[in-house]
């Protein structure tokens, strides 16, 4: 149980990151191949915000949890 909150907050960060990432990809910041595997914009902006959230929700969830002593 004393390696739960650094483990948590480190997926948080990671997912927090991804969504950023897809978000930016979705509003056209960051251009990709068109021949990619990507979806459309909107899908990839969508689904990067609830990346985004979930990650910030882990981090929220973590540092509730009590730290190492």
């Amino acid at each position: 149980m004393n390696r739960v909150r650094p483990i948590l907050i480190a997926i948080g960060v990671m997912l927090a990151l991804t969504g950023a990432l897809w978000i930016g990809q979705g509003l056209g910041y960051i251009r990709w191949p068109e021949q990619s595997f990507m979806l459309g914009r909107g899908e990839w902006a969508d689904r990067g915000a609830f990346t985004a959230v979930a990650g910030l929700a882990l981090i929220l969830v973590a540092r509730r949890l009590p730290r190492r002593r």
